[in-house]
């Protein structure tokens, strides 16, 4: 809880400070569990207001009355109805870079972006904000480690989000705004592993258009604090065992061998065994009802017989926190 933590809150309609969070965010991603309505992505390298929503393709937009300060327990937020219509419920889900402060910038180089990175290694995350050359290249991203996942959005204009897992390899990539499969696409990735000081992009405008900007959100495990991993479905409601070395607050799945949905649990919607609590990071419902998993002290085990969780012999990635 120094680098991640959820809260929940009920909306105002009027400007209200959110706290509890415990430090001061540079990522924030806000859903409303009550009603159906966008997911709100927020980051202080971008800068407050400025907003991206998992669920579409759309190009960042300014949300002045969304989230408007990070402030040193949680933040602040003005009248916008995705993030504070009065009496909805919602979650908050909050990570730690570097206070707002790039940690490391880059001019255009050849073929590699500009960029700017706000890096927290300790945590294993960083912030990169990047203007597109057209060209495969590469990007700095200041965690000192191999990442073994990120996510990248065009900010400029429309586009898909792209997702990077090492468990599905560099050739391919998965979409978060999407219920797609992994796709084989080499201008995604340039077919290349991300290495302990960059990450590979390849010449989809979805990454890389010339003079359009992105950011991407990169992950490197940290042993008790994070875990990116795959595990294959069993079929039974005795599912499998995933073990990550903590117990988990947070949750993303993914089925990445048929089309399906993009999962999300926490701890703080559902404290207590079985969770039940489900978001989607590409839908806009509310939240849905669902016996799915426990979270134990050591890892996460499987309680679904669908196809969302659980088919015998489906494959699924996943990132815990």
């Amino acid at each position: 809880d120094d680098y991640f933590n959820t809260v929940l809150y009920t909306g105002a309609s009027s400007g209200q400070g959110i706290t509890g969070v415990g430090f001061k965010p540079d990522w924030t991603w806000i859903k409303s569990t009550s009603h159906a309505s966008s997911h709100v992505l927020t980051d202080s390298s971008r800068g407050v207001t400025e907003s991206l929503f998992s669920d579409t393709t759309a190009a960042e937009s300014t949300l002045s009355g969304g989230v408007t300060a990070f402030g040193t327990d949680g933040f602040t937020l003005g009248t916008e109805g995705t993030v504070n219509t009065n009496t909805r419920t919602y979650v908050a889900w909050n990570w730690k870079a570097n206070g707002g402060t790039a940690t490391a910038t880059g001019s255009e180089s050849g073929d590699n972006p500009a960029y700017s990175v706000q890096a927290n290694p300790t945590a294993g995350f960083s912030i990169v904000t990047y203007t597109g050359t057209g060209s495969a290249g590469t990007v700095a991203h200041g965690l000192g480690a191999v990442p073994q996942m990120y996510i990248i959005k065009r900010r400029s204009n429309t586009g898909n989000w792209y997702v990077f897992h090492e468990n599905i390899g560099n050739t391919h990539r998965l979409r978060l705004d999407e219920t797609s499969v992994k796709v084989d696409e080499a201008v995604a990735f340039n077919d290349t592993s991300p290495t302990s000081s960059v990450f590979s992009i390849g010449t989809s405008v979805d990454v890389n258009a010339d003079a359009n900007t992105y950011v991407a959100y990169v992950f490197a495990e940290v042993e008790g604090y994070s875990k990116f991993g795959v595990y294959t479905g069993n079929g039974n409601a005795s599912g499998p065992f995933v073990y990550t070395g903590f117990r988990p607050a947070w949750v993303l799945v993914k089925r990445t061998d048929v089309v399906n949905n993009w999962m999300m649990s926490d701890s703080a919607r559902d404290p207590d065994n079985v969770v039940t609590e489900l978001l989607y990071a590409n839908l806009a419902n509310a939240a849905y009802a669902l016996l799915h998993l426990d979270f134990l002290s050591n890892g996460f085990k499987v309680r679904a017989t669908n196809a969302s969780w659980n088919t015998n012999g489906g494959t699924y990635i996943y990132m815990a926190f």
